[in-house]
């Protein structure tokens, strides 16, 4: 019991081992790469991030930037990481991919309270552990949750975009801008000041030249899914491939992702029909991916739809969109608010044995987006070092971001249950909420924050992390 086992190397996992090490306790970190691929890391580094380089806003009145604000206030390495591997995104918090894993594998590696082992975990560990196994848990493991949890099945798909190179980007027909001149760091483009210094890329498009591509999205091959079909609806809805959107409508694309609002095309002086946007991936910017465009599709048929877009006649493809699976538990039926799992009685179920010293975390437990991972992973670790420690465990007030997901993931309707990401739409309601929608996320954003606060004055395994922290610098 003085130990923890940490099952998972990603954003959650090493969230979780970070937070339980910083409070003195040792803790084992399983990661099974790099000596068992999964079909979408290419690396054996920790914390690769496989689909967008996005973190999302960074506004703390926009619900994903609060909850980064929430885990700065709470410490979160990863937080620090991604700051100090951010590229430019506009309002976002973005990051070079592969300076942002070294950062998490440096700080992680060097910590004194950490071991690393790379193997892979095929039952689930006695003792206090945090499952963080994320969506591409192994067969076994998940296999054995399934058992335990009496679960039927523990997946849904996910997919991720095409990654092209800067300097197949044709800047005759491309042009850098951002949505009404705002740039990251919070100035607007001046009239006739020069708009080529936006944070993006954007590929305008015709209304003829955006119903030709559509078109021709629609009717491409898809890859072969093994037992899965595409139309089971088992996939999150902010992760579908761009096929499946442009299929519920010719124009559902020009609503979406390539909605040409706030973008001026130069060359004409007015708004394009659509717009394909790029966002910058890597410190150097050499790469960049196309923004909403995560596909299925065959990769000669991504070659081939995907150059119709004006600006990438020629486009070198770094890296190809595809789907993969993504695993996570019926949360409701079996997690507190503390991660702790849990299960609740109900009828015909197959097991319900407790294992008081069991946590989970990050993608597996039910939330989306690479933020709200590491969030749960910190609750988690925070938890798991607090039960070795016979501190009380964490349970955050619902009204912060953090504390909303951790109540949404265990108190949802589990037949409805489907994975969330952070929104103002999961706190409770304010008193007297005003009609303007910039003006309540700001009130929801004070609240949190004062609350936050509050609680962490008050919570000794929270207090804790000043007493034991170890000051550990990682090399860029």
């Amino acid at each position: 019991m003085n130990e923890i086992t940490v099952v998972g190397g990603g954003l959650a996992g090493t969230e979780a081992a970070w937070q339980a090490a910083q409070r003195g306790v040792p803790v084992r970190l399983y990661e099974m790469r790099p000596r068992k691929m999964t079909p979408a890391h290419t690396t054996g580094k920790l914390a690769e991030l496989v689909c967008s380089n996005s973190l999302g806003s960074d506004q703390v009145d926009r619900a994903p930037g609060l909850l980064k604000h929430e885990l700065r206030t709470l410490g979160s390495m990863i937080m620090e990481c991604a700051a100090a591997a951010s590229v430019p995104a506009g309002g976002a918090l973005a990051v070079d991919r592969d300076i942002f894993a070294s950062l998490v594998s440096a700080k992680i590696e060097g910590h004194p309270n950490i071991e690393v082992v790379h193997e892979e975990v095929t039952h689930i560990p006695a003792g206090v552990t945090v499952i963080a196994s994320g969506p591409l848990t192994s067969d076994a493991l998940a296999a054995e949750i399934a058992a335990l949890t009496g679960a039927g099945h523990l997946y849904f798909w996910d997919a991720i975009a095409p990654i092209v190179s800067l300097e197949s980007i044709d800047f005759n027909i491309a042009f850098r801008a951002s949505r009404y001149g705002k740039h990251g760091d919070g100035t607007v483009t001046a009239p006739g000041e020069n708009p080529g210094e936006g944070d993006y890329i954007n590929c305008p498009m015709s209304r003829d030249e955006y119903y030709a591509f559509i078109d021709a999205l629609v009717s491409a091959e898809m890859a072969t899914l093994r037992d899965f079909e595409i139309n089971t609806g088992q996939f999150f809805e902010g992760c579908l491939p761009v096929e499946v959107m442009a299929r519920r409508g010719r124009d559902s694309l020009a609503f979406g992702p390539m909605r040409p609002v706030g973008i001026k095309d130069p060359r004409t002086g007015r708004r394009p029909y659509a717009v394909v946007q790029l966002r910058q991936d890597n410190v150097a910017g050499s790469l960049y991916n196309i923004v909403g465009f995560q596909t299925n599709l065959k990769y000669p048929e991504q070659d081939r739809v995907l150059r119709m877009i004006p600006g990438l006649g020629h486009a070198e493809f770094v890296r190809h969109g595809h789907m993969h699976r993504n695993t996570f538990i019926n949360s409701p039926l079996l997690l507190d608010a503390s991660l702790r799992y849990a299960p609740k009685a109900r009828a015909g179920a197959v097991n319900t044995v407790t294992h008081d010293s069991l946590f989970f975390a990050g993608q597996i437990v039910g939330v989306e987006g690479y933020v709200g991972n590491a969030a749960t992973g910190l609750v988690a670790g925070i938890n798991a070092a607090a039960l070795v420690s016979g501190q009380p465990l964490v349970e955050l007030p619902g009204t912060t971001m953090l504390g909303a997901l951790c109540h949404y993931i265990s108190h949802a309707e589990p037949r409805l249950f489907q994975p969330m990401k952070a929104n103002f739409g999961i706190l409770p309601a304010l008193d007297n909420p005003p009609r303007d929608k910039r003006a309540r996320s700001t009130l929801y954003a004070q609240r949190a924050q004062r609350d936050l606060e509050a609680y962490r004055a008050s919570s000794p395994s929270l207090s804790i992390q000043a007493a034991a922290a170890v000051d550990l610098q990682a090399p860029v």
